[in-house]
């Protein structure tokens, strides 16, 4: 693995870096003090998104995750290492922001992760939510409690979901729900509902700690029916095979929650070093133990940031290269969600007054940090999924 930024992908990182100061950096403050207010400034942008996507070095959530096991050798660096760099850029600039950009939802990754040839050309250019949890089961996408009752050509769905990013403004929703609850999780399906579906309502939008520009809804699902050529990938309930077709899709997005995770801990961490800069060794030929506390405490965040965006890229470049990675996914996840919590927190600190009033975006980023160690799998998740990886233990044998 080359630990460097794949050349190709510089001119997207530029671009993208460019947009995070010159178009999200200005209205971040903006449309974090209007809360549920549609960030109108996306809409260039996101067709200049839409340009590079089709030009195959763009940015798109939909990154493909491919089959893995394939027996070709060579090295690649694709849609997924390229969408990871590129989110780790615009969340640089602002996350919620990011998280708002029109056809780039997680639903995308969804779609991308278990869907069949036909539906992968027939929802191509949509704008995908993910809709999983559910009041009661948060952490546990098996208790999935929302059911899918196959009635002729269609399915009938019932039940609610809650915390959906994305879910009033999106063009779809793609709903995790069980096919027959007696069969535990094997039997958890994905659709994609498209928005205005009767049935589906939404039922509020919530109000939150941080990325308050990007909408999260909750929504019911009251006798609505889907067809049932919107059912992502398998229809068959396959019990040896389980939950795991499913949960393809987590390998794919946690590597991007990384992603943003390291971007917003990056622009904490640039901020602080500008304010101290009369403070630290540009060139760090200081001995760590011979530092000022406050340079200790930047360079071992420094150390901790690099860690992560490192552990990042690996978990995207093993999906293009379709290795399994779902180990390595949650590795990245957990380490960038929590020490963006750790940067964030300690710059606001460090900061002192400076850094918890308004003046600066310093204690925006901390607000925004905290969802980024939670959405995709808490922190517990992601380590006991990580000790099941390692231990060779199942769902069962290791709660």
């Amino acid at each position: 693995m080359n630990l460097q930024n794949p050349k190709k992908f510089q001119m997207l990182l530029d671009q993208a870096h460019e947009t995070a100061l010159n178009v999200l950096r200005p209205i971040s403050r903006k449309y974090d003090k209007a809360e549920h207010a549609y960030p109108k400034e996306l809409n260039m942008l996101a067709s200049l998104l839409d340009g590079m996507n089709d030009g195959g070095d763009g940015m798109n959530a939909g990154a493909a995750v491919n089959k893995r096991g394939d027996t070709d050798s060579s090295n690649k660096n694709g849609v997924n290492m390229s969408t990871a760099l590129g989110v780790i850029e615009m969340c640089y600039g602002d996350t919620g922001l990011l998280l708002s950009m029109p056809r780039q939802g997680l639903g995308n990754s969804a779609i991308a992760a278990v869907a069949n040839d036909e539906q992968l050309e027939r929802f191509k250019g949509t704008w995908a939510a993910m809709a999983i949890t559910e009041p009661g089961c948060g952490s546990d996408s098996a208790a999935i409690r929302t059911t899918a009752i196959k009635d002729g050509d269609d399915y009938i769905l019932n039940g609610e979901k809650i915390f959906v990013t994305s879910g009033e403004r999106a063009d779809s929703v793609v709903v995790w729900a069980t096919l027959d609850k007696k069969l535990g999780k094997a039997a958890i399906k994905s659709f994609v509902v498209p928005k205005g579906t009767l049935g589906m309502k939404i039922e509020r939008l919530e109000h939150k700690l941080g990325i308050k520009a990007s909408d999260t809804a909750a929504i019911s699902f009251i006798d609505c029916r889907v067809p049932a050529a919107n059912l992502l990938g398998n229809p068959e309930i396959d019990i040896a095979k389980g939950f795991a077709g499913v949960m393809e899709t987590f390998d794919n997005t946690r590597p991007l929650v990384a992603a943003m995770a390291v971007g917003c801990a990056k622009a904490s961490l640039e901020r602080i070093k500008e304010i101290f800069k009369d403070s630290l060794d540009p060139d760090y030929n200081t001995p760590y133990l011979q530092t000022s506390y406050l340079a200790s405490q930047i360079y071992r965040m420094e150390a901790e940031w690099e860690a992560a965006r490192l552990l990042t890229m690996k978990a995207t470049w093993m999906a293009d290269n379709r290795k399994p990675n779902s180990r390595e996914a949650s590795i990245a996840k957990a380490k960038a969600g929590r020490i963006c919590n750790e940067i964030t927190l300690k710059c606001v600190e460090l900061a002192a007054s400076v850094g918890y009033n308004e003046d600066e975006l310093l204690e925006k980023w901390a607000r925004d940090s905290k969802i980024l160690d939670i959405f995709e799998g808490t922190q517990q998740i992601q380590q006991l999924i990580i000790a099941r990886r390692e231990l060779g233990k199942s769902s069962s044998e290791l709660k």
